[in-house]
């Protein structure tokens, strides 16, 4: 048996009209870390908001180099974004637990109309303002004693549940 990489695997490449909006995600390496599962799940973009996104050094450790293939963008105000991208009928998904939020096992993504998912900072998650423009809010079931996880692994559930739909 041998080991596959990069360049000999049988991945066909393929691009899902998913952007993911980062809602003051500003630890490095979850950002590092962000560019590698947008490239590993075929996200069409990558928006990062707020006024302190490190793109730098700490992050292109953890990226191994997906900053260069994945388009992404940087703006300050993440309402702004979400307004933007839901004119062009974009639907908003946040992802976050409420009182509300539909369970990520149960939720059906639309497979004819492009989606905007909708992560939250580290410690914060999605804030209410932006909870109130989504079109839905999806949670992913836990069954220990944490109310959360971390943002990259919490995305990388969600984009692999997306993906899996869209398939």
């Amino acid at each position: 048996m041998k080991q596959l990489t990069h360049y000999n695997n049988n991945f066909k490449k393929r691009i899902f009209p998913i952007t993911l909006i980062c809602d003051n995600v500003t630890n490095a390496p979850n950002i590092g870390s962000l560019f590698r599962i947008a490239d590993a799940f075929g996200i069409e973009k990558l928006i990062f908001c707020g006024n302190d996104v490190p793109l730098g050094r700490k992050m292109t450790k953890t990226s191994r180099a997906t900053e260069k293939v994945v388009p992404f963008e940087t703006h300050k105000n993440t309402i702004d974004v979400i307004k933007v991208i839901k004119e062009k009928g974009y639907q908003i998904i946040s992802l976050e637990i409420t009182d509300n939020s539909e369970s990520l096992h149960s939720y059906s993504f639309p497979n004819k109309t492009p989606m905007a998912l909708v992560i939250g900072a580290e410690s914060f998650g999605v804030s209410e303002d932006i909870l109130r423009l989504s079109d839905a809010i999806i949670h992913i079931n836990m069954f220990g004693q944490n109310s959360s996880m971390n943002v990259v692994q919490a995305t990388n559930i969600c984009l692999y549940e997306i993906t899996k739909q869209l398939l």
